[in-house]
């Protein structure tokens, strides 16, 4: 799993210290993330599967050899061992959950499973008039000072991180905020927990639970739990932290009571994931999580052992040499040892050069044969994030037409496909297949339509040739002309209107009157427009767009929309449609309301540029090229990207929405960002219209999943309290029903309100789901129980190296 890093920008905090709940974004893939909580089992064994299975080895123990040390790859050493403090990393969820206690694991189907090495049970046993929760602990489970594991714990770290005491630097309380107080039961081994208000997630608290020593003070909460643990209980210990190495090792904990770790130590190692592929060549790692081109490298050098190519000849056919040709080399040669003196010191230099890069090729190659790649998809998924802050995208038209112009299922087939993982776009925000709360709510947007999304465009006024003409009048595409259009409309009146005077005051014969009828005719043809033959520039057909009716919203309304310039009144049907999708799904609310509020003011088109009469329509762009503007504005949205080398799947991918954005006419300028910079001057900061990074699925999406959609609030400086919200777009009513379902112990009530959010989230339009993220590990081929977790845990104690096949007996289960 990604490694996760966490700026302190002023995104979400409604206090000085609690600036976001969630670890933010791995510069070099874009990711999002933290801790994904573990919770208690709800039993339910139906749905669907997970979308791709673990690929990690598994083996039973008694096959694991005992002793040895691993070598794991992390992105960089964590800043502290706090996993409550705002720059928490992955490093520092690795850390916790190999040392410290884990009252929930989280199963391959993305599940909560009760941890017995903790937990004999854990249950309500009261809802009224107040929840109580009562945990009974393991007897053997006691912290690594020889102290039992009880309620003093659970009482300090409640009190940390209630959010009473300011004192306390945390980044997320929630759920603790909700107890109202924490009590021994009938002996030391029963710890009773009393709530003020009802919490369906109370499963996913005290998990990582930290000893009273850490929690009991803010001085060793703050600063003292930043670089080292005063007690641990987990099947490791923290030994060391070697800075200058980059090495964090955790040894085997000899006062363990659960199954005995089967490493004598685990060494975390800072590398980059640039430098990866030449450190597991190096013989430097054992397990390391890698890019795509690694994991390519590693088949490639896994093909050539196979068919009896050493790495020297795989340099030739695929590395730094597959270049090089007969005539190439001849040249080279030549001009090596030719007369032009300064020429020939060039091509030496450059010469050497290549020799060694072909000569560390072939060398890695051959080391890369050693190890496997390991895959399944990630608990994470990766979306395109549309700003509704300001701008075209404050609109949730033109929100719902980006989400109708891009191909889900493509992009992550581009991205899975070439890699043999499932490519079926994630139809949930809230939670990914495999998981209880998982249901596909996409149908609330819809599904890829460039028709539609057209019709969306044109319903919120950005039409072809909008940038270039500025309609005045009405709003919504109403008739409008230049300034000059309008000068000459009034000049034509008023010479009408003298020209009438003057014929009420001639006199003739009738024949006079009839010849003069007859001029003045002539002369109205003259100096007025004839609209036939009339071609508007940008329509796509002759005739007056004023003699168009009005859209009928309705059954009386066209089944099939209008042209462009006249926006189909099925675009208008659509924004009140999507709301009803979701609303079907909530039983709080229904949508006869939501249907009035929604249909537009009918558009009765754009005026254009005005042709003379005869003059042939210009050739003009296929309509989906052509960009689309309103009030002399294009639309065009600022596309932000990261620039690192972690990142050109990432880059890849946004190449494709902006091919598939250009297709309805919305055009895009996209802009690369330093990793450093990309989300905390970017994203958080909201200097985005478009942006690509990854969320993390959770165990308690009524939770952990609420900030990242809740509706932005003022702040008192008139800036936006957005908490993990990046999109700024939200609702009271997704609030509300997050609430809703973290207010509720009925598990499928809570279930279902999460997916009636969820649908509403999709009718929304703020973020949109790609694809999950795929997981590639690197492992030596004889490491077992370790690689592609997919959606569940590492179990530490178990991770090892298989027995050599020579060995003879069983040792016993240990």
């Amino acid at each position: 799993m990604s490694q996760f890093g966490a700026p302190r920008g002023r995104t979400c905090s409604r206090s000085p210290r609690s600036r976001t709940l969630r670890s933010v974004a791995t510069l070099t893939s874009a990711v999002l993330a933290v801790t994904v909580l573990a919770g208690c089992s709800s039993g339910d064994d139906t749905g669907e599967a997970p979308a791709a299975a673990q690929d990690n080895a598994p083996a039973k123990r008694d096959a694991v050899a005992d002793g040895g040390t691993l070598r794991w790859a992390v992105d960089a050493l964590p800043t502290t061992l706090n996993s409550f403090q705002a720059d928490a990393d992955g490093t520092t969820a690795r850390i916790a959950g190999a040392v410290l206690p884990s009252l929930y694991t989280i199963d391959q189907r993305g599940r909560p499973q009760l941890n017995p090495d903790y937990l004999e049970s854990a249950q309500v046993v009261e809802t009224e008039p107040k929840q109580v929760v009562l945990y009974k602990l393991n007897q053997q489970a006691v912290w690594s000072d020889g102290r039992e594991i009880g309620a003093p714990d659970f009482v300090a770290q409640w009190r940390a991180l209630s959010g009473r005491d300011t004192a306390y630097w945390t980044a997320r309380n929630s759920g603790y905020e909700r107890i109202e107080k924490i009590e021994k039961g009938k002996n030391d081994l029963e710890v009773r927990v009393t709530f003020s208000r009802p919490y369906a997630d109370w499963q996913s608290l005290f998990t990582p639970l930290y000893p009273k020593q850490v929690m009991g003070s803010p001085n060793s909460f703050n600063d003292g739990a930043r670089t080292t643990l005063k007690a641990t209980a987990g099947p490791f210990l923290l030994k060391s932290i070697d800075r200058k190495s980059g090495d964090v090792t955790l040894a085997r904990n000899p006062r363990w009571w659960g199954q005995s770790a089967k490493l004598d130590s685990l060494v975390l190692k800072a590398v980059p994931r640039a430098d990866r592929a030449a450190a597991l060549a190096a013989g430097k790692l054992d397990l390391a999580e890698i890019d795509r081109s690694t994991a390519e490298r590693i088949s490639l050098a896994l093909r050539d052992a196979r068919a009896g190519r050493n790495g020297a000849q795989a340099a030739l056919a695929h590395g730094p040499g597959s270049a090089i040709t007969s005539s190439k080399a001849l040249k080279s040669w030549a001009l090596a040892n030719g007369s032009d003196e300064e020429k020939a010191e060039e091509v030496q230099a450059a010469r050497q050069k290549n020799q060694k890069a072909v000569a560390q090729y072939a060398s890695e190659q051959d080391a890369l044969a050693g190890f496997v790649v390991r895959k399944s998809l990630e608990p994470a998924y990766t979306q395109l994030s549309l700003n509704g802050e300001s701008g075209a995208l404050a609109d949730e038209r033109v929100r719902r037409a980006v989400a109708r112009a891009i191909n889900r299922q493509e992009l992550a087939e581009s991205v899975l496909k070439p890699l043999g993982l499932p490519a079926s776009p994630p139809g949930s925000h809230l939670a990914l297949a495999g998981q209880a709360a998982y249901a596909d709510s996409s149908d609330a947007l819809g599904d890829q339509d460039t028709k539609e999304a057209r019709a969306l465009l044109a319903d919120a006024g950005w039409v072809p040739g909008g940038a270039v003409r500025k309609p005045a009048g009405a709003k919504d595409g109403a008739e409008a002309g230049s300034e000059a259009e309008k000068a000459k409309t009034e000049k034509a009146k008023t010479e009408k209107a003298e020209q009438e005077k003057k014929d009420k005051k001639a006199d003739g014969s009738a024949t006079d009157a009839k010849k003069t009828d007859g001029s003045t005719d002539a002369k109205k043809k003259a100096d007025t427009a004839s609209d036939e033959g009339l071609y508007i520039v940008g329509d796509d057909k002759p005739g007056d767009p004023r003699a168009l009716p009005a859209p009928v919203i309705g059954a009386a309304g066209p089944e099939n929309g209008t042209g462009i310039l006249a926006p189909a009144p099925a675009a208008a049907r659509q924004s009140a449609a999507l709301l009803a999708r979701a609303e079907a799904l909530d039983t709080g609310a229904g949508s006869g309301a939501r249907v009035a509020h929604s249909v537009t003011k009918p558009d009765r088109g754009v005026a254009g540029a005005y042709a003379p009469l005869g003059t042939a329509a210009p050739v003009t762009a296929p309509q989906a090229a052509r960009a689309l503007g309103k009030d002399g504005k294009e639309l065009s949205l600022r596309f932000v990207l990261p620039s690192g080398p972690g990142s050109e799947s990432l880059r890849a991918v946004g190449d494709r929405i902006v091919r598939m954005l250009d297709a309805v006419g919305i055009r895009t300028q996209v802009t690369k960002v330093s990793d450093d910079s990309f989300f905390k001057d970017h994203v958080a900061a909201g200097d985005y219209d478009l942006a690509l990074y990854s969320w993390p699925a959770s165990a308690f999406p009524a939770t952990d999943a609420r900030p990242i959609f809740a509706k932005p609030e003022p702040a008192s400086d008139g800036s936006l309290l957005v908490e993990q919200n990046y999109s700024r777009v939200g609702t009271d009513r997704i609030d509300q029903l997050f609430d809703q379902a973290a207010g509720t112990l009925d598990e499928e009530e809570s279930r279902e309100l999460v997916r009636q959010a969820d649908a509403r989230i999709w009718a929304a339009a703020g973020s949109i789901p790609l694809y999950q993220r795929p997981q590639l590990v690197a492992a030596k081929a004889e490491i077992v129980n370790a690689g592609a977790w997919g959606l569940a845990g590492p179990r530490y104690q178990d991770i090892g190296f298989k027995k050599p096949e020579s060995s003879k007996g069983a040792e016993r289960n240990r």
